[in-house]
């Protein structure tokens, strides 16, 4: 069982950072922000789930602030961002070149038809989404939280620092609005919970989970599943 602090839970924490941090350039690169602006939405959007867990679980400082490691990771990602931003396109599709409003047919046109960048910020971020929702309930398990709490905390973490992101770049935030975002994390974060309950959290299950979170994310994203809205008047 996977219940004390491993070599695992940190490549989690480590990929969960990095990939967001990544998202957060890449967001901060289609808002047209500078040097200073990427490092920030990196930054913020790499650390801010993991703070706000911390803060929840009464572990702190949050390793979000105290562990120069993770910081150093997030503005990294911001960094690489900003070196490659010449080379992304959102212009075009990778596809063949067509313009954003044109929309190909097909489960994959929502990838195809929104540019490079807008594609790569889905990808990544269902990456992130589902290495910190598992990440966020391991570590409150560790922490001998009810089964409730780390599902609530596994949520929490997987969304927290995409939606200070969002706010930031002065848009609604993605999981109120686009495609099942905060569902499946929430649904990891208690696969993740059943399966230590029962005796059966092992690293094996554990990145099975990560996977399940992720491909269930894109498959929302290629299908345009979202949850149910109010009919418009």
């Amino acid at each position: 069982m996977v219940t004390e602090p491993t070599t695992l839970q940190v490549i989690l924490e480590f990929i969960g950072v990095f990939v967001f941090g990544l998202t957060g350039g890449l967001v901060a690169l289609r808002a047209h922000l500078d040097l200073f602006g990427i490092h920030v939405l990196a930054g913020v959007t790499a650390l801010g789930g993991g703070i706000i867990r911390d803060l929840l679980l009464g572990a702190t400082p949050p390793v979000g602030v105290s562990d120069w490691r993770l910081v150093a990771t997030g503005l990294a990602a911001g960094l690489v961002v900003f070196a490659l931003h010449d080379r992304i396109d959102d212009d075009r599709d990778a596809a063949g070149g067509k313009e954003v409003g044109e929309r190909p047919p097909g489960v994959l046109r929502r990838l195809r038809a929104a540019g490079i960048l807008t594609a790569l910020v889905k990808v990544l971020d269902a990456v992130g989404l589902s290495v910190f929702a598992v990440a966020g309930a391991l570590k409150a398990i560790q922490l001998d939280s009810p089964a409730l709490t780390a599902i609530i905390v596994g949520g929490v973490t997987a969304v927290g620092g995409g939606m200070i992101r969002d706010v930031l770049a002065g848009q609604v935030p993605e999981v109120l609005q686009r495609e099942l975002y905060a569902v499946p994390a929430v649904a990891g974060a208690a696969l993740i919970v059943g399966l230590d309950a029962v005796g059966l959290l092992n690293p094996v299950t554990l990145w099975l989970c990560v996977a399940l979170v992720f491909v269930t994310r894109m498959v929302a994203v290629a299908l345009d599943l979202n949850m149910p809205r109010p009919r418009r008047p």
